[in-house]
């Protein structure tokens, strides 16, 4: 997107739901009323709806839904995460794209989002369906002072995020579950992937991977799904602005790490046990098809291991496995 149409763009939002003269426009870019038509033109050309009547000016009726750097920067508010930001059309993961940018030195809080990937990676090795057009693919680049063993805490923090950014953007109840899903009635509207390059001494770089389902349909699903799946679209019946949605995750991921950095891990312990599906009720541990251990839950601990009590009372630490509420 162009300077001209960038700014055109800042001044209809700065306007709210009000006209925008051109002679406004024009001043703003030093150009002539003409030059300024074929901006608009371009605007419209592009999926912007924008009205125009003479001596008011011109309205933006409505925005197309893609995920530029313009339209998600255009809504963010942040000091670290998404300052340098990448909008793509495609990437094979957006993950693999932020390594290869952390590896090239990326300043922390360097983002990449994709409108689709090809090769979308989820946990354990599972394929992470990620059609066009629908919903938000993202890749975060931190680099915390803090030990490798550490860094699952992250994980959490992101999962927080999500959470929150589903509330405010769609109203909906979000829940968390162990280690790296978002739940909306029980179904996965979200999961996380977080990687990392280490020494033994401390962390080069972790990237955050976070895939949310915002207006995917129910045809777009795969058949051999492991486990119920879900969109904002599907669950309130009606599409979420994609750009608004991750300019408003991103804010939020912000706040938590600004948070995570001078406080440490407990905060974001605190509000994601709050939120976890599993709050007072039994769950069942299990690696594949054979389950390894039942009991209820006991939330995490410092370093984000699942914590499940038995009958007598002991507290088994769990570090790896899928956790099912009973």
């Amino acid at each position: 997107m162009s300077i001209a149409a960038a700014t055109i763009l800042r001044l209809f939002r700065e306007a709210g739901n009000g006209f925008v003269s051109g002679e406004l426009i024009s001043r703003e870019l030093k150009l002539s009323r003409t030059a300024v038509w074929k901006h608009i033109n371009g605007l419209r050309d592009a999926g912007y709806k924008v009205e125009a009547i003479p001596s008011r000016g011109y309205h933006l009726l409505s925005s197309p839904d893609i995920l530029s750097v313009d339209e998600v920067r255009e809504r963010l508010s942040t000091t670290r995460v998404g300052q340098q930001l990448f909008c793509l059309a495609e990437t094979g993961s957006t993950n693999a794209e932020a390594f290869r940018l952390a590896e090239g030195g990326a300043e922390e809080g360097t983002t990449v989002i994709a409108d689709a990937q090809s090769g979308g990676k989820g946990r354990r090795g599972r394929v992470w369906s990620s059609p066009a057009g629908v919903n938000l693919y993202c890749s975060v680049v931190l680099r915390p002072a803090i030990m490798p063993h550490e860094a699952p805490q992250l994980t959490f923090l992101s999962a927080v995020a999500v959470a929150r950014a589903i509330e405010q953007v769609a109203a909906l109840k979000a829940e968390i579950k162990w280690p790296n899903d978002v739940l909306i009635q029980g179904r996965k509207v979200a999961g996380l992937l977080n990687e990392m390059s280490a020494e033994t001494d401390g962390i080069n770089f972790v990237i955050l991977g976070i895939g949310v389902n915002l207006n995917m349909t129910a045809a777009q699903f795969p058949a051999d799904l492991r486990t119920p799946a879900t969109s904002l679209l599907l669950e309130r019946d009606c599409p979420v602005n994609r750009a608004q949605f991750a300019a408003t995750m991103l804010g939020e991921l912000d706040r938590l790490y600004a948070g995570f950095l001078t406080h440490g891990f407990g905060p974001v312990r605190d509000e994601w046990q709050q939120r976890c599906n599993a709050n007072g009720r039994e769950v069942v541990v299990s690696e594949g098809e054979r389950e390894t251990c039942r009991g209820s839950f006991a939330g995490i601990d410092g370093d984000g291991a699942l914590l499940v009590r038995f009958s007598d009372g002991m507290v088994e630490r769990i570090l790896s496995g899928d956790v099912r509420v009973v």
